[in-house]
């Protein structure tokens, strides 16, 4: 899921994008938030003895396979050598010559280092409050494919709003499939997602809603830019999210989505491999 925006924003920004070290920089850099992300959740869900009657895959601190102040060990790791990546990110992209620029992609850095930490660690971690969804919307959907762009041609498209929010929408499908499968156990240690605060028949219309509105963005975008029958590849991405849908509204034990999670993230990443292959 982290890598399928910035592959997208790249590729919609330049041509031969892959001959960049640029673009190789920003993916390994995604990588590095996504793994701090995942270390952070494991450790800050863990703590909280969430964790402890988990459906899906089991976490390293929960299991006892690491102890918690390993587990917090890994994430200081990992977010300096992310920012460490960042950096030189900014440094490539813009150097001395966009001070501003610059100056703004430092800042959404450290504010990326926090979230991906925040959303399960310390007492006031968003992701146990419903504001989960937001942050995933605006990091793996607007900033991923808006900021990876302006990487390369150092202002906001903003026909590129929509396959961001095309992104965003698919990216917060995942976490409402993660978080409807959770949604008894979080319930009672206290973690209110959206998922909990709507209930499980409401939380799928949402999922409904999420997919669908990242199929028509995706359509409108195509509208007003393509030039080419082979512009409309993308379409096939959707053909399994139609199939996952279907399967969703089936699903009476919340256990079962569990298995539909990379359903969603394996056609978020094709539709960005479409895009950047085909448009």
């Amino acid at each position: 899921m982290s890598l399928s925006g910035v592959l997208l924003g790249c590729a919609l920004a330049v041509d031969s994008w892959w001959q960049y070290p640029l673009f190789w920089w920003a993916m390994v850099t995604t990588i590095g938030f996504q793994v701090l992300s995942n270390f952070a959740n494991d450790y800050g869900d863990g703590v909280k003895g969430t964790d402890a009657k988990r459906k899906g895959e089991a976490r390293m601190v929960a299991s006892g396979l690491i102890t918690a102040q390993k587990m917090k060990a890994a994430v200081w790791v990992t977010g300096l050598f992310t920012f460490f990546s960042a950096t030189i990110v900014v440094f490539m992209a813009f150097g001395q010559q966009n001070f501003i620029l610059s100056f703004l992609f430092f800042n959404l850095t450290l504010l990326a280092l926090w979230a991906a930490v925040r959303y399960t660690v310390g007492g006031g971690a968003y992701g146990y409050s419903g504001w989960g969804d937001v942050f995933v919307f605006a990091f793996f959907g607007l900033l991923a494919v808006l900021g990876s762009s302006v990487l390369f041609i150092k202002q906001i498209d903003f026909y590129f709003l929509f396959p961001a929010i095309t992104v965003g929408l698919l990216s917060v499908g995942v976490l409402n499939l993660n978080n409807m499968r959770d949604a008894d156990q979080d319930r009672l240690i206290g973690k209110r997602t959206l998922a909990v605060r709507m209930g499980f028949h409401t939380a799928k219309i949402y999922h409904y809603v999420l997919l669908l509105g990242a199929f028509v963005s995706a359509l409108l975008f195509a509208s007003l830019k393509a030039n080419e029958l082979w512009n409309w590849c993308f379409a096939l991405a959707f053909i399994p999210l139609g199939m996952h849908l279907i399967r969703v509204q089936k699903i009476s034990d919340p256990a079962d989505f569990d298995s539909e999670l990379k359903k969603v993230a394996l056609s978020t990443f094709l539709y960005a491999l479409l895009m950047a292959l085909f448009f």
